[in-house]
């Protein structure tokens, strides 16, 4: 069970000894949150709640039965990053087995990936439990899915799903049509590449970001305890030759966001203190709207 793969890393491991790899130190800095408060352990993947600029969604209990998504409040500093907690979590929707993939998709669609029963829940705007659930198992992909993404419309490929299996690293494009009930058929499922490290979630960095010259996927590599990142192909495909540490020293690397008002890269831990981390000095994409705080005045401006 990961959950006892993850006490026996705690054990091993320094707490909380992450360090930014020396060629990104300069440029990148990130900030421990600690845990969500009243977030039930284990922790899974994240996501801002759709329409809102401070609300955190994120699992708890992940990978059980009794998994579910928890809202939280964040507050954000004068730069529009988020910097803290506001309230305790609540209960948001049902989610067993959540892990490390929750993000929206097409339609406003929340879909998660479920693990280890190795299937992928979709979620009508509005629902709080899961409106379709599909067996990827049947699909062809290996046991089992814990990650899920969608290319971003800066990069080539927009719109294609990616699908991640923890622990084997098995990464997959898949193809997808509405299925005429606000949800989503799955209709070809292609294994792409072999990500090490036991991968959970990923994204895709923010173009233009410092000293990433092209199309670059993120990866929080929850077994090494790492997060790596990988140069992507014309289809947002990883390149596994191209892989170079980004973070080391983590315990339980899980989820994988990128806040869309700063360009921030948001990761959780399962395990090793269930944390939520934030890394600064990415850029927001092109057309964002972003947070600009002052005077006691809170006002939107949009990045150019």
């Amino acid at each position: 069970m990961k959950a006892l793969a993850t006490l026996t890393i705690a054990v091993s491991t320094a707490a909380f000894g992450q360090v930014i790899d020396p060629f990104y130190a300069g440029s990148y800095t990130y900030s421990d949150l600690g845990a969500v408060p009243g977030l039930p352990p284990q922790a899974g993947g994240l996501t801002l709640l759709a329409g809102t600029n401070n609300t955190l969604l994120i699992g708890g209990n992940a990978n059980t039965a009794g998994g579910a998504i928890y809202a939280v409040g964040v507050s954000r500093d004068s730069s529009g990053h988020i910097n803290a907690f506001t309230g305790t979590a609540t209960l948001h929707i049902e989610a067993p087995y959540n892990d490390g993939g929750i993000v929206y998709g097409p339609g406003g669609v929340l879909f998660a990936s479920r693990w280890p029963v190795n299937e992928l829940a979709q979620y009508r705007p509005g629902s709080t439990t899961p409106d379709r659930i599909i067996d990827l198992a049947a699909l062809g992909v290996a046991s089992s899915n814990a990650a899920i993404q969608f290319v971003p419309s800066t990069y080539s490929g927009a719109g294609r799903m990616k699908l991640g299996s923890w622990s084997g690293g098995q990464f997959y494009d898949a193809t997808y049509e509405p299925d005429g009930a606000g949800t989503f058929t799955i209709t070809s499922v292609t294994q792409t590449a072999t990500l090490s490290g036991g991968p959970e979630g990923f994204a895709y960095v923010p173009t233009g970001s410092p000293l990433f010259g092209g199309p670059t996927l993120i990866v929080s590599e929850y077994t090494a305890g790492n997060v790596a990142v990988y140069d992507v192909d014309a289809n947002g495909d990883p390149i596994e030759s191209s892989r170079r540490n980004f973070i080391t020293g983590l315990t339980g690397a899980e989820g994988a966001f990128i806040d869309p008002l700063t360009g921030d890269f948001i990761f959780s831990t399962f395990g090793g203190g269930n944390r939520v981390i934030v890394v600064q000095g990415f850029i927001p994409t092109p057309g964002t709207l972003t947070l600009a705080c002052g005077a006691g005045l809170l006002a939107l401006r949009r990045r150019r």
